[in-house]
């Protein structure tokens, strides 16, 4: 029996895992606060999004790439 891997919000991911999750559950792992800014995986240069004030979020590190 396979187990689940249970994401939350803020948890970073691999290269890997990034490959494999689709937009509805990768956009699960983007706290609330930055949601409206997650353009899509195709959008998404080296696992990172920018936000409306110039940051990006990385899935890689679960946060914002400069804190």
């Amino acid at each position: 029996m396979e187990r689940e891997c249970r994401r939350r919000v803020g948890q970073a991911i691999s290269p890997e895992e990034f490959d494999a999750l689709d937009d509805t559950e990768l956009e699960r792992l983007v706290p609330k606060a930055y949601r409206e800014f997650f353009p899509g995986k195709g959008a998404c240069a080296d696992g990172h999004f920018y936000l409306h004030d110039g940051r990006a979020w990385s899935f890689y590190k679960g946060d914002l790439l400069d804190d």
